[in-house]
């Protein structure tokens, strides 16, 4: 069987590289080249470093520190705000040049994507030499950066294009893993988290090459079973997962909502996330399903994604019920930094009637609820699903939640004509 051959490209400084090739080919002075970051207003108390530029990083300008922080550190910073539609651009712009060499590309992120080069060896034979025509292809055509990790398995190709940036192309192939990768602290291996670091730092495990050469059971002791068998697996260059050019199909129902307004306070949250509850409940009950875990998503202005997940004792279709738990996991997860996008999914799902009674759970309220989600989704049947709508989301979260709302409704509306 021929072995995998996967590149990971990933975009340097990615936002402020974006906004400074745009700077550039207006004449202004280049952002890379000087201290300057990609933040919000420094006036405001949300004004955060999203990016910042290497220069800046000499004055200890950190990623998600207050720009004020950042100014006093470094008061000759330059502070542009992030602009997302040029961000969005130059996203499709370099995923399309990669997207030209491998027969399968899989976005990772906005400025991430792993290529598929498995069989492409009679067209590129040199896989080192294609990396590098990628990457110079998008530093010419469009005016930043990449890196590009070459490996034969998504990890590794990961793993690689983190290594010295920028505009570099790394390889991290089996037998380069006792070098190029075990000497690394265990906090550079993917999806290691802060506090699976310190368990493992407090066990005497401070490299990756400590962790692979672990006993697997010590390691699983350490971070729980499913965390720590991957996280071995990783420590010694094991991964299997395919490059996916789509998403496998959702096996459940969700609804996210990337806002025009940044969120920053519970009210705002919980108001669009209850009406997210309402449309994917909705959508659930029609299809006669119930769901057993329900989950919150939510998207910083830096872009990364967390999640946060919870079962029920037994599966529901009742829309209190959902939100009930979606406000316990939001309390749980957020610490109001700024978000650009929420969402809420319904997974684990059954069309089984069956459910478990408590003997202190109060019928008559469910029941009602019940009543009160049949008479919602059959007023939205018969006059659209504007006709209604929950008082608890109509004037506690302002223009933000507002104008997410009215985005879900639309939404609705199209999968329900479709």
């Amino acid at each position: 069987m021929e072995e995998r051959l996967i590149f990971h490209v990933d975009v340097n400084s990615a936002f402020l590289s974006w906004e400074a090739a745009r700077r550039v080919k207006e004449g202004l002075p280049d952002l890379r080249e000087i201290p300057s970051c990609i933040g919000g207003d420094p006036k405001s108390r949300r004004g955060i470093v999203v990016a910042k530029s290497i220069p800046a990083k000499k004055y200890g300008v950190t990623t998600g520190e207050p720009v004020a922080l950042a100014l006093r550190k470094c008061p000759d910073l330059v502070c542009v705000p992030g602009d997302f539609a040029l961000f969005d651009r130059c996203s499709r712009a370099f995923k399309k040049i990669c997207a030209s060499y491998a027969p399968v590309m899989e976005s990772f992120s906005i400025d991430e994507v792993f290529l598929d080069m498995s069989g492409t060896h009679l067209i590129y034979p040199d896989p080192v030499a294609v990396a590098h025509e990628i990457k110079d292809k998008i530093r010419d055509e469009l005016g930043f950066t990449v890196n590009v990790g070459i490996g034969t398995n998504k990890l590794l190709a990961k793993m690689a294009s983190d290594f010295e940036k920028p505009d570099k192309v790394h390889t991290l192939f089996p037998s380069e893993i006792p070098e190029k990768m075990w000497p690394l602290p265990v906090r550079d291996l993917l999806f290691l988290g802060k506090a699976s670091e310190q368990k493992l730092l407090r066990a005497g495990i401070k490299t990756i090459g400590d962790m692979a050469k672990s006993d697997e059971a010590e390691i699983r002791q350490l971070l729980g079973d499913k965390n720590g068998r991957q996280l071995y697996r990783y420590a010694n260059g094991i991964d299997d997962s395919p490059v996916r050019s789509e998403r496998e199909e959702a096996k459940g129902y969700s609804a996210e909502t990337t806002v025009e307004e940044d969120i920053v306070t519970y009210e705002q949250a919980l108001s669009l996330l209850l009406a997210q509850c309402d449309v994917v409940a909705a959508r659930m009950r029609r299809d006669g399903k119930k769901c057993s875990c329900v989950a919150v998503t939510y998207r910083t202005l830096d872009f990364k994604t967390r999640s946060h997940q919870k079962n029920f004792e037994d599966p529901t279709d009742v829309t209190e019920e959902i939100f009930a738990q979606v406000k316990k996991l939001l309390y749980e997860c957020w610490k109001c930094e700024p978000l650009r996008l929420i969402g809420v999914a319904l997974t684990d799902l059954t069309s089984d009637e069956f459910r478990q009674m408590s003997l202190f759970e109060n019928t008559e309220d469910r029941e009602k609820q019940k009543k009160v989600d049949e008479t919602i989704d059959d007023i939205r049947r018969r006059f659209g699903n504007g006709m209604i709508v929950r008082g608890s989301t109509i004037s506690t979260a302002g223009k933000v939640a507002r104008k997410a709302r009215a985005q879900l409704d639309r939404d609705l509306e199209g999968k329900q004509e479709r």
